[in-house]
């Protein structure tokens, strides 16, 4: 084929602008698809050979794909500010403004800490922080809280499966930092705030100093210079105390009536001996507490919005004192509501209980509310969005039911997901009586003019379910896409009984006028055998199914639809054998 340059450049060209498009309305991953769609819509002499050009597009496309969310937006909006304006216009429609938001300035950020799988509930800030970053053109800022390598210890693997979540759920981030290697910052911030006599080195033992704490009185060590505190610091620093020993607090009112906000810890020396970070191992003793870290990295990677859950309200409390001893100005704040799922474990702490109880060996495991867990189990992102859209960012509590997020998800899933025949308990049946051969139609999905053709003949031999079978004992009933039959007799057939079901008639008609059941089948030629895991409670029920075999076509991942059974998510496959995740009705 050669090659016309002047087709060649314009493809780059429409290319180009539909991926950095695309990309901006997914979380920063143009789909190829959609983008192929796009370049055919926009140049009608290139859709014959589009094919030709493929490697060429998807070249374009991965291009686009590897720029930050941030150079996307900002190509976009200096060359196509219309497709942005419809974006940001979009998400403004769904999302009550922020205050004192300003286009182009927004600063929003997502601190998880690595310590467990993002869950449902970590979905609302992970989506509405990224959201608004959107709709107002600013940027949103990934950032791993890891410093506490005792109580919260960090997981290696967890910091990648985090991202991994968030790139599913469709979210980016411009920018993206681990804390744990941000300790000499924070140091230097601590060193000024003492300087500021904002904070003080406190060698009282826990008991004591809740003792003065309660009453509303100083610790002795409060009113040091801030010389003697800074050689207290470095001592800390350089391990001349042991944990328990030494801690350096902020200075707040002595009367507040919330008494955790009095004098609140920014560092305590944590023995790394015993605990290694996963990141930094033993290198550093003197750790800084949530609050500190916090509130120091969203001043000086200059976030401007903090949307967060309100059971943070107190710790908004301690932050603005270091603030106010810095001279800083904090940023906007806006306290959500918990979102829970009924029915389901959403809490670490419980639910790392119940995986040592149960013996689960994965996040994923679809009994779980993790995004991996909902995501195996075949809820599609669409659903996560549309729930948290809905619940929005209202400081009120929300419980979201699994009847509404599994009705959420039908209406995502039945358009794309294809139709098969399953049975289970299989009896083998003989079909006899028949003179011309039969095609039997199965439609792949309902909307779709496509359908599944067999050649049934006499003495075709298929399978029913065991309670099917039952159910139409001396009854006509209709073979779904085939013919009517009456079951007869038991007869034996090359050594193996075999229930003979007589032809009756093709006609559909007979299934209205006698009310006869239409059930499904499989032919004894054509199936696979499938494991249907089925999670109740925390219950994990295995079903063993014989699916008709061209569902072996389906990727894993694939949303599938078994009749009269449920829809069902494609998990893994072997070479006769496939396991499916039962999704829902």
């Amino acid at each position: 084929m050669s090659i016309d340059q002047s087709l060649l450049e314009k493809i780059r060209e429409v290319t180009y602008k539909h991926a950095l498009i695309n990309a901006v309305k997914h979380g920063g991953k143009a789909d190829l698809k959609a983008v192929v769609s796009k370049i055919a819509a926009e140049l009608p002499e290139a859709r014959r050979n589009l094919r030709d050009y493929m490697e060429y597009i998807k070249s374009i496309v991965e291009e686009v794909n590897k720029l930050t969310l941030e150079e996307q937006l900002k190509i976009v909006s200096t060359n196509w500010p219309e497709a942005l304006e419809e974006k940001t216009q979009e998400f403004k429609k769904e999302l009550p403004p922020l205050p004192n938001a300003i286009e182009g300035k927004v600063v929003t950020r997502l601190a998880p800490n690595p310590d467990f799988s993002l869950h449902l509930g970590n979905a609302r800030p992970a989506l509405l922080n990224y959201w608004y970053a959107v709709a107002y053109r600013g940027k949103m800022i990934l950032r791993f809280e890891d410093t506490d390598p005792r109580l919260k210890a960090p997981y290696p693997d967890t910091y990648i499966a985090i991202k991994r979540d968030l790139k599913w759920l469709g979210v980016s981030w411009s920018e993206e930092y681990i804390q744990s290697l941000r300790l000499p910052i924070f140091y230097q911030v601590a060193r000024e705030l003492i300087e500021r006599r904002g904070a003080y080195v406190d060698l009282c033992d826990d008991k004591t100093f809740k003792t003065y704490r309660n009453q509303g009185k100083a610790c002795p060590h409060r009113d040091r210079s801030p010389e003697e505190n800074l050689e207290e610091f470095d001592k800390m620093l350089e391990g001349r105390y042991s944990e328990g020993e030494a801690v350096v607090r902020v200075k707040t009112d002595l009367q507040h009536p919330d008494i955790s906000v009095r004098d609140w810890v920014a560092f305590r020396i944590i023995d790394t001996t015993k605990t290694p970070h996963p990141v930094t191992g033993e290198k550093y003793i003197v750790w800084p507490t949530y609050n500190f870290a916090a509130a120091v990295d969203d001043h000086l990677m200059g976030v401007t919005h903090i949307l967060r859950a309100k059971e943070h309200i107190t710790n908004t409390v301690k932050q603005k004192y270091l603030y106010d001893h810095m001279g800083w100005k904090y940023p906007e704040t806006i306290h959500f509501g918990r979102l829970s799922l009924e029915g389901v474990i959403l809490s670490k702490s419980k639910t790392k209980k119940l995986i040592t109880e149960k013996g689960l060996t994965s996040y994923a495991d679809p009994r779980l509310g993790t995004i991996q867990g909902l995501r195996r189990r075949g809820i599609q992102r669409e659903t996560i969005w549309r729930v948290i859209k809905d619940v929005g960012v209202k400081g009120i509590d929300a419980k979201i039911s699994l009847v509404n997020l599994y009705a959420i998800n039908r209406t995502i899933v039945d358009p794309i997901a294809n139709r098969y025949m399953a049975v289970k308990n299989p009896v083998p049946v003989v079909l006899k009586g028949i003179r011309d051969e039969i095609k039997a139609h199965i439609p792949i999905h309902p909307s779709k003019k496509e359908t599944y053709t067999y050649t049934i003949t006499d003495e075709t031999k298929i399978l029913l379910s065991s309670e099917d079978l039952a159910l139409v004992k001396n009854n006509v009933f209709r073979l779904l896409g085939m013919a009517n039959f009456v079951i007869k007799n038991i007869e034996e057939v090359n050594g193996k009984p075999y229930y003979v079901a007589e032809f009756h008639s093709l006609e559909h008609d007979i299934v209205k006028k006698t009310n006869a059941p239409i059930i499904q089948w499989v032919s004894e030629d054509e199936y696979v055998k499938a494991i249907m895991l089925k999670p109740k409670g925390m219950e994990l029920i295995e079903e063993e199914l014989f699916v008709e075999k061209r569902v072996m076509s389906e990727k894993i991942d694939s949303i599938i639809q078994l009749y009269r059974l449920g829809f069902a998510r494609v998990d893994s496959k072997l070479e006769n054998k496939i396991t499916l995740i039962f999704t829902h009705d």
